[in-house]
């Protein structure tokens, strides 16, 4: 993120659909994020950001089973229908099923789970009636959108340096530093939200388009 594109952002209101930038198939960017400041500070913002690591969405996955069902009776060339009519009725309830059984156990682990250790959703959560409408509603991506800069939740989130590579360091109260994958773009939008929450921290984000 350049101080430009910080900038740009601070007076930036929600954006409508049309503005939501999100790809079909995300690109994954990796990105540093160092917190520094007082230990104590430090210490509080890391046990704050702590969380699950996901979006617990509670929306109903009953639409899709129609999806599933279309494509299991009429898969695109070159495949063949392997099943009856009604098989693919059954096998596509299947599916939705354990969709809504995975969704609930999303949700209870969300509740208390603290294993990732920068969890938007748990510093800047998405609202009740938004986690109810699911990621595809409009208004669910441009609040993501709009909020966090990035419409998914962060990935392969670990405290850096990653133990075995490079020298080991020691231990430094006064610095937060992570490593994590986000979907399409920085999470700047985030990156400002939470400068103005812990004005007392400087957090620093750097997108790394090399290896990391």
């Amino acid at each position: 993120m350049t101080a430009a594109a910080d900038k740009a952002g601070e007076g930036s209101e929600l954006s409508p659909v049309a503005e939501v930038l999100a790809l079909p198939h995300p690109d994954w960017l990796y990105h540093h994020l160092r917190v520094t400041g007082d230990p104590a500070a430090v210490a509080a913002f890391r046990a704050a950001a702590a969380g699950p690591g996901v979006i617990p969405w509670t929306d109903s996955p009953g639409s899709a089973a129609e999806d599933w069902f279309h494509l299991l009776a009429a898969p695109p060339a070159p495949h063949r229908r392997s099943l009856s009519l009604e098989g693919c009725r059954i096998l596509a309830g299947q599916l939705r099923d354990a969709a809504e059984a995975r969704k609930r156990l999303m949700a209870e682990r969300a509740a208390a789970s603290r294993a990732c250790p920068l969890c938007l959703h748990r510093l800047l959560p998405v609202p009740a009636r938004l986690l109810r409408l699911g990621p595809e509603a409009p208004e669910s991506r441009v609040w993501l959108w709009a909020t966090w800069g990035t419409t998914q939740a962060l990935r392969g989130v670990v405290d850096l340096p990653v133990p075995g590579r490079g020298r080991p360091r020691p231990p430094d109260p006064g610095l937060f530093w992570l490593g994590f994958w986000a979907a399409d773009w920085t999470p700047w939008r985030a990156i400002l939200a939470l400068r103005t929450r812990w004005p007392g921290l400087s957090i620093e984000i750097r997108p790394l388009y090399d290896d990391p």
